[in-house]
């Protein structure tokens, strides 16, 4: 039985999949974003017809033309697919499809060519379907990771066709769009939910203005959903320095989050200098600063 979920007010590397040739680039009439100053292309976004020009900050600003509002699973931008992983989604093998586009910008980034709405590289969804056909008995789930892909309006009804076939389904999602992300949890079996920075501080990891209210709403959103999930942070301490892990810390008891990965830092695959040149190690969280967060967030892990 599906669940129901309401709206409060308010990894992975990509690579070829085998046996199938990416589909020609679809060039659709887009649809701007024009959010407002706290909502950073999640709550209080408004979708528009036509080429209207978005503001400085705001997400269509920052990724480009927003997704076409077709949400046929045809119209899903795939960027990238890996066919077999064993770390995507907890105690399953699942296939993990990268999703085209991301309204946020951050220096850490890993798959940073997915951010555009439109990649140099799109893999068909039919032809990854009729593969998935064959994988019956062999995969157990379905991730969908990205970029950010509760940005694209396909992705609700694309889910819907895979659950149907038997296949768990995952999500990996930064928390952008939190009234998509409320569409799709009754649809999802497990959630990995990057958490950035503390509210507040958010603008400084994303490079938009206001990311951290869309982002603290999908924080509640998947911890009341009741579906199993992960809470996870990447640590740069340019970037999230000990108070403010401190801040997020607080925040996230606040909320009810149990469990809590930390993930250090790490400059391979960073294409952000300054990061790099800033921890060129990675980052080390010491035991001071653990024992402090696991005061107020008894479950957190250190993660590579």
């Amino acid at each position: 039985m599906a669940r129901r979920v309401s709206l409060p007010s308010r990894g992975g590397v990509v690579v070829a999949f085998p046996g199938l040739k990416p589909a020609t680039r679809d060039v659709r009439a887009p649809l701007a974003i024009v959010a407002s100053n706290d909502a950073a292309g999640g709550v209080g976004a408004r979708e528009r017809s036509g080429p209207r020009r978005a503001s400085p900050g705001t997400a269509a600003s920052r990724a480009g033309d927003a997704a076409p509002e077709r949400r046929d699973p045809g119209a899903l931008r795939i960027g990238g697919l890996t066919p077999f992983s064993s770390t995507d989604f907890p105690g399953k093998l699942a296939a993990v499809l990268f999703l085209q586009g991301c309204p946020w910008r951050c220096g850490y980034c890993h798959n940073p060519h997915l951010r555009e709405n439109e990649g140099t590289v799109r893999h068909d969804y039919a032809a990854f379907v009729g593969w998935l056909a064959t994988r019956a008995g062999l995969l157990d789930a379905v991730v969908f990771s990205g970029g950010e892909p509760t940005a694209q309006a396909a992705l609700p009804e694309a889910m819907r066709q895979i659950r149907a076939r038997g296949f768990a389904i995952g999500l990996h999602t930064g928390g952008s769009y939190p009234r998509r992300l409320a569409e799709v949890l009754p649809l999802v079996d497990w959630v990995g939910l990057d958490v950035k920075a503390p509210m507040g501080g958010y603008g400084a990891v994303t490079g938009v203005t206001g990311s951290g209210i869309a982002a603290n709403a999908s924080v509640r959103l998947v911890v009341g959903s009741g579906v199993a999930h992960e809470v996870r942070t990447t640590v740069h301490f340019d970037l999230t320095p000990s108070d403010a892990m401190i801040a997020l810390a607080d925040e996230l008891a606040a909320i009810g989050v149990g469990r809590w990965i930390l993930q250090p830092f790490r400059p391979t695959g960073c294409a952000d200098e300054r990061l790099i040149a800033a921890a060129p190690r990675g980052a080390r969280i010491d035991e001071g600063l653990l024992a402090r967060l696991r005061e107020r967030v008894p479950g957190v892990e250190v993660r590579g």
